[in-house]
This record gives structure tokens, C-alpha cells and sequence, in this order.
């Protein structure tokens, strides 16, 4: 593993050479000594002709050269457009869907490979032109034997070798890091470049992004807010994969958008709303929104419909997660800091010893200034900057389990900027958490759960059973205890005392005013108590 990172550092710093990289040193806002310590690296000694390139065009060039997992650092860069010159972000948008093809006669002898059958016997009609091509693969046109237009997905090969390199050189900075700083160990590099690992592997499994595109189609069947295309399963396998070929425009492609006089204001809206409703909703979220993968309808411009490809990555949140993150963003909307904070303290996100007042303090500080402006005047940049300097303060970890999360809100956010800079993210999240978090608590949800929980009754009441027949095995001669002959009582009680549970914790929670918290109460009192 070593050996390999070795080689792919050689590597690195042979980009780094050919693009002349360390020459953007001089543009960022480092510390001078950093800045003017390019002069001792050794190659900037030796003699070298002026490079054609333009920053962006050499920033593009390398991370190209570098691999996948290279090419999707520069994707989401290319969403921070706040955060990047024109320049720059212009040319990583390259990126999104205009990385270099492999050879055609490779995609189809892997294709033919795949399916076990001609391309000509497995398709009516094959375009050996790719369509578009990415970091992971590649697409191209062509229609089934039964007629329907479909686009032909092909992993890049070879992808293996170079991802392993690199998730070894990772791996290696993330614990040197570690141990060499303690900021570093709060941010908990190693399991993040452990989930990221994950996520890559999953990324070459074209079945499992087949299996993700059906459960995002199925969850938005019949929407007019989001449209995924249809899977042929029967054509597809690991590295091929055949979906229905869709028709519309990038959601980048802003002049078009305007000349079919697409409502911005609701398309920028809608896509909100489908990023809470897959975090929220569903539990299931696309979790590689960058532009190249979102497309918009051209059939009803007036309501816009968008439409999701590469559901190669996706997340999921645990209800523990979910509901955290639904109340730290509406107390974040009622600006009440205080409750921000205890949160944070009660997750364990920041040391129980945290001093509230403090801790209340330093985020109002940070997040007052956001509210009340329209998401053109926010500088994301900068309030990530401020979280960062306050995280470190109180020593606030980075939860791994969110990553994925934190990077598609990245994506919404740029996307935002680019669809209607004056969006008010705040205003159209509140109504939609505040409708989610009634909904939890609602008569229907109530019995939903309650329904789930007493079909596990015959199952505990058999278990309970069973352990106070073999409790009582080994004593078989002595007289039956009491508490055995109440065996039923027991259970009776046992679950009278998860229902005071069930309504402590929504008290806890602030819904004790909610009716199900005294139904609960009521009925965990009365198991528990009656004889």
C-alpha cells in the first residue's frame, strides 16, 4: 500500500511540474511564507519555456490528468463560483461532462464483454460517438430491438489501479495528519476518506446505481417537481448499464432556459423543495447534484420539471439524523442559538463541558448576518471560514455520516446562485421543515408507528417466554416464583414502561404539548401501575 502511494506521489508532483500548479500560489489569500515558499522547490530552478496555459485551463488539465477521484473535487468546485475567479470555475465546468472519451472500440468490446452478445444483436441501432463522458464513465445513444431510444452507460477500464493509488496517498496524509495535529483529529480525516473510499467503489457498481435510479423514480413517480429515467434491466450488468434516453436542457444552459421562458424563480424553488423532500421524506437523496447530471423538461417551462441521471452515489440519514438536523435548521430559522447549541452539547457533537452561553454566543456571531438577505448577498464562503474558526474553539468533530450530505448542499447552494441569485434558501426550507415536523407527530404517523410496534408484541410476549422457561429449567423442583407465574404482567409492565419512555422523549423534545404525548403517558402510567 505504501509502495503505491510513493508512485502516485511521483505522479502528483509530475502534474504539479507539467501545469506549473505551484505558480497559483501567488493568487490565493495564503500566508506570505507560504506563498514565497514555491522558490525552493528544486524545478523552479531549472530552466522551462512560458506555458500557453491559463491558470483555469492548467487547474483543469491536471485534475484530468490526476483521475476520477481528482475530477470530482474539481465538479464540486466548479458549483463555488463565489468562492473561485471566472476564470477558474469556467474551465472546471469543463469537467462536469467534457472529459475526454476513452476509445470507442474499448467501450464496445467491454459492452460486448458485459452482455455476452454482439453490440448488433443486443441493439438495433449504436452510436459509437460518445454522448458525453465523465470521470467514472461513459454514455452513448442507440435504441433497443423493441424500439425504444436509450443511452448505454460503459465504465472507464483500467479505473481500479489508479483509484486504489490514490485512496492509499490519502489514507497516508489523513494520518499523518492526525497525529501531527490536533485540529486534524477533530475533523476525523481517516473516516472521512474511509466513507469517501466507499462511496468510489460503489460509484464502479453500475448495478447498484441502476438499483439507486429505480428507488429515486419510484419515490418521485407521478411528481412534476423531479423525472428519473426509466432502467432496462435486462441489458444491464456491473459495467454496463441501459436506462431510457431522456431529452432536455442542462440545467446550466441559462440562455435556453431564458428563450423558453422558463420560470427561474420556481424552478431554483423546486429544487429545494426535492432536496428536503429526498433528505426528509425518503431518507434517499442524490448525492452528486453537480450540473452535468441535472437536466430541465423543455414541456412545461411555466411549471419546470427537473430531471436526475448518475444516481451512482445517494445517501441516507438515520431518523436519529433526520430529526437533529430538522431542528437545528428551524431553530437556526428562529434564530434561536441557544437551542442550536444545546443540541450540538446533547448529540455529543461538542464536549458535554461546553459552557451554553458561550457556545449560544459564538454561533450567534456567526449566523446572525446570514438572515434577511437574498442568497446573492450571503457569502457562503466566508460563513464557512467563521464555522470552521468557531468548530475549532469548542471542538466541534466532523460527523463522517453527514459528508455526503454537507457536499450535495453544496451543490443546491451553487446551483441556486446560478438559477435565481435571489432566492431566499431560508424562507423556502422553513415551510417544508415546519410541515415535516407536524407531520411526525400526527394521528396517522402515531399509529403508523404504533401499528409496527405492536407487531413486534406476539414476538416479544414469545421471547419473554421462553427466557423465564429456561431461567427456570435448572430449578425445576423448586416451587414456580412469583414473578413467573406473572409472567404476562411483566410484559404488560415491560411495555407500559417503553410507552413513559416513548413520551419522555417527546417531551424532551419539546412536543409534550402534542395530544399522542399524553395519550402515551396515560397509557404507560396505567400498564405499569395496574395490578
Amino acid at each position: 500500500m505504501k509502495l503505491l502511494a510513493a508512485r502516485r506521489l511521483l505522479r502528483i508532483l509530475r502534474v504539479v511540474i507539467r501545469y506549473r500548479l505551484d505558480d497559483l500560489l501567488l493568487d490565493l489569500p495564503l500566508p506570505v511564507w507560504l506563498r514565497l515558499s514555491r522558490f525552493l522547490l528544486p524545478w523552479r530552478w531549472l530552466p522551462r519555456g512560458k506555458s500557453e496555459l491559463n491558470r483555469g485551463a492548467a487547474l483543469r488539465l491536471a485534475l484530468q490528468d490526476l483521475g476520477p477521484i481528482f475530477i470530482k473535487f474539481g465538479q464540486l468546485l466548479s458549483t463555488r463560483r463565489d468562492l473561485l475567479p471566472p476564470d477558474i470555475a469556467d474551465e472546471l465546468a469543463f469537467l462536469q461532462d467534457q472529459v475526454p472519451p476513452f476509445p470507442a472500440e474499448q467501450s464496445i468490446a467491454l459492452i460486448e464483454e458485459q452482455l455476452g452478445t454482439s453490440i448488433a444483436s443486443a441493439f438495433a441501432h449504436f452510436e459509437v460517438e460518445p454522448l458525453a463522458s465523465a470521470s467514472v464513465a461513459q454514455v452513448h445513444a442507440a435504441r433497443l430491438k423493441t424500439g425504444e431510444e436509450v443511452v448505454v452507460k460503459v465504465v472507464r477500464p483500467g479505473l481500479r489501479p489508479i483509484i486504489r493509488s490514490d485512496l492509499a496517498w490519502l489514507f497516508i496524509i489523513a494520518r499523518v495528519a492526525e497525529r501531527a495535529s490536533a485540529d486534524a483529529r477533530r475533523l476525523r480525516p481517516v473516516e472521512v476518506v474511509q466513507d469517501y473510499e466507499k462511496t468510489i467503489y460503489d460509484e464502479l457498481d453500475l448495478l447498484r446505481e441502476a438499483a439507486n435510479a429505480s428507488q429515486l423514480r419510484r419515490n418521485f413517480e407521478g411528481s412534476e417537481l423531479l423525472y428519473v429515467p426509466q432502467i432496462h434491466w435486462d441489458w444491464c450488468r456491473p459495467k454496463v448499464l441501459v436506462m431510457e434516453r431522456i431529452y432536455g436542457v442542462p440545467v446550466t444552459d441559462l440562455e435556453v432556459l431564458a428563450d423558453q421562458r422558463t420560470n427561474m424563480k420556481l424552478l431554483a424553488e423546486r429544487g429545494v423543495e426535492i432536496f428536503f423532500t429526498q433528505v426528509f421524506r425518503d431518507s434517499f437523496f442524490h448525492a452528486d447534484m453537480h450540473p452535468g447530471n441535472i437536466f430541465v423538461s423543455t414541456r412545461t417551462p411555466w411549471s419546470p420539471q427537473y430531471i436526475a441521471v448518475d444516481c451512482g452515489i445517494v445517501g441516507s440519514l438515520t431518523p436519529e439524523d433526520q430529526d437533529y438536523l430538522a431542528r437545528n435548521l428551524l431553530a437556526f430559522f428562529k434564530r434561536d442559538y441557544r437551542k442550536v447549541a444545546q443540541l450540538h452539547i446533547d448529540s455529543g457533537w461538542v464536549p458535554a463541558e461546553t459552557r451554553v452561553n458561550d457556545f449560544e454566543a459564538a454561533i450567534r456571531t456567526v449566523c446572525e448576518p446570514i438572515f434577511e438577505k437574498p442568497l446573492k448577498d450571503i457569502s457562503f464562503g466566508q460563513l464557512l471560514l467563521r464555522l470552521f474558526q468557531t468548530a475549532r474553539r469548542f471542538n466541534m468533530e466532523v460527523q463522517p455520516q453527514l459528508v455526503l450530505l454537507q457536499k450535495t448542499l453544496l451543490n443546491i447552494e451553487g446551483l441556486g446562485r446560478q438559477l435565481y441569485p435571489e432566492l431566499d434558501l431560508w424562507s423556502t426550507a422553513q415551510p417544508y421543515l415546519e410541515r415535516w415536523m407536524r407531520e411526525r407527530v400526527s394521528p396517522r404517523s402515531l399509529l403508523s408507528n404504533l401499528q409496527s410496534q405492536v407487531e413486534q408484541v406476539p414476538h416479544l410476549a414469545t421471547m419473554t417466554r421462553d427466557l423465564l422457561e429456561r431461567a427456570s429449567q435448572p430449578h425445576a423442583h423448586d416451587p414456580a416464583p412469583p414473578w413467573r407465574e406473572r409472567g404476562d404482567h411483566w410484559l404488560l409492565r415491560l411495555i407500559g414502561a417503553g410507552l413513559l419512555l416513548g413520551a419522555a422523549s417527546l417531551g424532551l423534545n419539546g412536543h409534550m404539548e402534542a395530544w399522542p404525548s399524553w395519550l402515551l403517558l396515560a397509557g404507560g402510567l396505567y400498564l405499569v401501575l395496574r395490578r
